[in-house]
């Protein structure tokens, strides 16, 4: 290590299960390559389906950081507790894994390459029936864009069911003081440029400026709503529906209490010190220490719920980022691995996040009316954030047009 400065922990990015690189490599079948303004897209007919596309389930990526891996996304689809892309693949469908150029590029962006491939599929597919379209994390998010600008267009897209699987529709948080380390770090990262990101910004309920060091919503999150709400905030032809990784009953994390010690560093980064969210005004979300060059700073948050620990489907943010710093030699003090991340209300668009009683909402016990899909499901236990599970998987299933 340099004795002029920090060693650099910024060489990972935060992801679900979904963008978790497997351990050895990934056996993916035989499939066709489409190319797509600003994404690419992979194509695995259904069992028994020959000379053209019959019945297409068009699925896109998440967020992170840099070129999507569909092979990775396969691999996250398949090796859960559930093989989704099989069971759609032996009921029939065509998968269609929609990928991105740049991950972490404008949602906006990225949606170009979901109008593409719709307008692909409906204009090479055999039969009529219509098209099951939707995406897992941001993916959910582009969908929904460009099903919504396809209608404002005029365009027919011939979808039948748009479906999110723990999409941030309402908004998603990152600690803030786990954004603000990854500009404390004193140089250039992969970690602060995806903190940095178009994507970031417009998803996260609330951003860490790197520049004012200010918390607030940043502006790309306004004039993405913006867009949004121009585009009629959803598309209205299709059935919407949603799954959440989170639990409706209101409960969240029960071992992560607001104003609790996360992750404390020594070693490198000396006394860095992360703290879970507590309510209130100048509460410390976070202490950060660097040697070289020396430098301190203090992250406060005010009017904030308790966000570490709602119901919602959970990011392994400290578990990663001790992880990073721990083989850099660190000595490293974990009391929580998981933090929430899509909150359970944000992933069925019932409840807005900002205030505690909608964040820790009973979602069983408000009118189901109150949200902006025709249906949606949480799961019955607390999972990671896209985890695939055989409960969530079966009833998007059991909802597919015949």
């Amino acid at each position: 290590m340099s004795e002029t400065s920090e060693p650099n922990v910024g060489a990972f990015t935060l992801g679900g299960p979904l963008t978790a690189e497997p351990a050895g490599t990934v056996e993916v079948p035989e499939h066709e390559e489409w190319p797509l303004p600003n994404g690419f897209a992979w194509v695995f007919p259904g069992e028994g389906n020959q000379g053209g596309l019959v019945r297409p389930v068009i699925m896109a990526d998440g967020f992170n950081l840099g070129r999507s891996k569909l092979d990775v996304l396969y691999h996250g689809l398949e090796s859960g507790s559930f093989p989704f892309i099989s069971e759609l693949r032996r009921r029939g469908r065509d998968v269609i894994l929609l990928g991105f150029e740049e991950r972490s590029a404008s949602i906006l962006d990225n949606a170009e390459a979901a109008v593409a491939a719709i307008l692909r599929a409906t204009a090479e597919q055999v039969g009529d029936t219509r098209l099951v379209v939707g995406g897992f994390s941001m993916g959910g998010i582009v969908t929904r864009y460009a099903l919504a600008k396809l209608e404002t267009q005029r365009m027919d897209h011939r979808t039948a069911l748009y479906f999110s699987y723990d999409s941030p529709h309402r908004g998603a948080s990152i600690p803030v003081g786990v954004q603000a380390f990854s500009h404390f770090i004193p140089f250039p990262n992969d970690f602060a440029r995806q903190m940095n990101s178009p994507a970031a910004r417009q998803m996260l309920w609330q951003h860490y400026d790197k520049d004012t060091e200010k918390i607030t919503v940043a502006p790309e999150r306004t004039e993405f709503l913006d867009a949004l709400d121009r585009v009629g905030g959803w598309p209205q032809i299709p059935m919407k529906i949603a799954v959440a990784n989170g639990r409706a009953d209101g409960i969240g994390l029960p071992d992560v209490k607001p104003g609790e010690v996360a992750l404390r560093i020594d070693r490198i980064y000396p006394g860095t010190t992360f703290y879970t969210q507590a309510q209130g005004d100048d509460v410390t979300a976070a202490y950060l220490n660097r040697r070289f060059p020396k430098a301190e700073q203090t992250v406060t948050t005010n009017g904030f719920p308790e966000l570490d620990g709602a119901p919602g489907g959970t990011l392994h943010t400290y578990k990663i980022l001790s992880g990073a710093m721990e083989k850099l030699g660190g000595k490293i003090d974990l009391r929580h691995e998981d933090v929430c991340f899509v909150p359970t209300v944000s992933a069925v668009a019932i409840r807005d996040i900002e205030k505690q009683d909608d964040l820790y909402a009973n979602v069983g016990d408000l009118d189901p009316q109150e949200s902006e899909l025709d249906d949606f499901l949480c799961s019955s236990t607390t999972t990671a954030h896209t985890g695939i599970t055989e409960e969530l998987c079966t009833w998007i299933l059991d909802r597919l047009p015949s």
